[in-house]
């Protein structure tokens, strides 16, 4: 008997152990590109951590009534959990750090974001001009080079980019 509910209680841990297992990072991106390659549509990759302030507030940006349909029309937007403390290391994806590395965006802070096609070559990223990363665009500089990038790998109207310079910009 004693036998039977050892493993009884191994199965159950076992199975909540996997089923707590956040998705590879390659899962998370084959995905993306199956769907960006059906919709005829970019990836935005964002890779975020749980503890990042910078991170919530461009997701919320992005996916708020002001931009979030501008954002869905365009893009397949993808969230990559990376970096994450010592008590929240569970929250990562596993392959999301070497994916980030393969973006050279290991070193660049959080949110650090890439915009790819449908087959995975790179389109854009979150560096500007000097190599620094734009994480998410607040000053006026930012979302000036945010914009570009955007232009550059969708379909924005200028009514819409408008829009968005309007949302990102922090008012003074």
């Amino acid at each position: 008997m004693k036998l039977k509910t050892m493993f009884v209680c191994f199965f159950l841990v076992a199975g909540s152990v996997i089923s707590n297992a956040q998705e590879n990072a390659s899962d998370i991106m084959a995905k993306a590109y199956t769907q960006a390659g059906k919709e005829n549509k970019n990836v935005f990759v964002m890779f975020h951590a749980s503890w990042c302030g910078w991170c919530k507030k461009m997701d919320k940006n992005m996916t708020g009534d002001a931009l979030g349909k501008f954002f869905n029309d365009n893009y397949v937007t993808a969230h990559i959990t990376v970096k994450e403390s010592p008590k929240n290391v569970s929250l990562e994806n596993p392959g999301g750090e070497e994916f980030l590395k393969k973006f050279k965006g290991e070193r660049a802070g959080l949110p650090f974001w890439i915009i790819l096609d449908a087959k995975g070559n790179l389109l854009a990223d979150s560096f500007n001009a000097k190599g620094e990363n734009l994480g998410c665009p607040s000053t006026p500089e930012e979302v000036t080079e945010f914009i570009a990038k955007l232009k550059k790998t969708s379909r924005f109207t200028d009514g819409q980019l408008a829009a968005v310079k309007g949302v990102f910009t922090i008012k003074k």
